[in-house]
């Protein structure tokens, strides 16, 4: 009996270490396929279902490109926000293109943080183009500087999108964000498209590999 409790123990104890390795293994591959290391605030069902979204999203697009933080933290009430750790929400459990839209927007926050110099100088010909530009509310940023600064990032996020998803869904999304949340700087991305694409050029922000 003893010899039987033994052998079996050790049958179990193989099967564990073979499911332990597969796990690991897994988790391995999944950091493998993005390099990205995904996070949640307090590991709810609906965080669970936001994280599977985006790791399923970063398999399924190349957007190495854009990768200029590694880590992201998933909390389900958010406003998504850059720094320090990027942070997204379980708004888009139903909308991929949006929910891949809003991580470049925020890794694109990272971007321009290292290229500081050049976002200034692009800052200060944007408030010269768009000195009446609203503040707070759904049409604005929060202040006139964070307004500048999202006309580089709203605009980079466009061309980010069409490399990522293709002209007709980003042309969807960006239909769906100029009715949601700093509406007039993605209407006048769009509208402005080729004037602020030479802002941006001339002060050296293009994203390499960018058409």
């Amino acid at each position: 009996m003893a010899s039987i409790g033994k052998t079996l123990c050790t049958r179990m104890s193989g099967k564990c270490a073979a499911l332990l390795l597969l796990v690991l293994t897994s988790s391995v591959a999944d950091c493998a396929d993005h390099g990205i290391e995904i996070k949640l605030k307090h590991g709810n069902a609906e965080e669970l279902k936001a994280k599977d979204q985006l790791q399923r999203l970063l398999g399924e697009y190349d957007v190495s490109a854009y990768y200029f933080t590694k880590e992201v933290i998933i909390e389900q009430y958010a406003i998504p926000y850059s720094h320090p750790i990027l942070t997204l929400n379980t708004r888009h459990l139903n909308q991929d293109d949006e929910a891949i839209s809003t991580f470049l927007h925020e890794e694109l926050h990272w971007y321009l943080e290292a290229n500081d110099d050049k976002v200034q100088a692009a800052e200060a010909e944007l408030e010269k183009m768009y000195p009446g530009m609203p503040v707070g509310g759904q049409d604005g940023a929060a202040d006139r500087d964070s307004g500048y600064l999202h006309l580089v990032v709203c605009y980079l996020e466009l061309q980010a999108d069409r490399q990522v998803l293709g002209p007709e869904k980003t042309a969807q999304v960006f239909q769906f964000w100029e009715h949601d949340h700093y509406r007039w700087i993605y209407r006048t991305v769009v509208q402005d498209e080729a004037k602020i694409a030479e802002v941006v050029s001339r002060n050296g922000l293009r994203i390499p590999g960018n058409k």
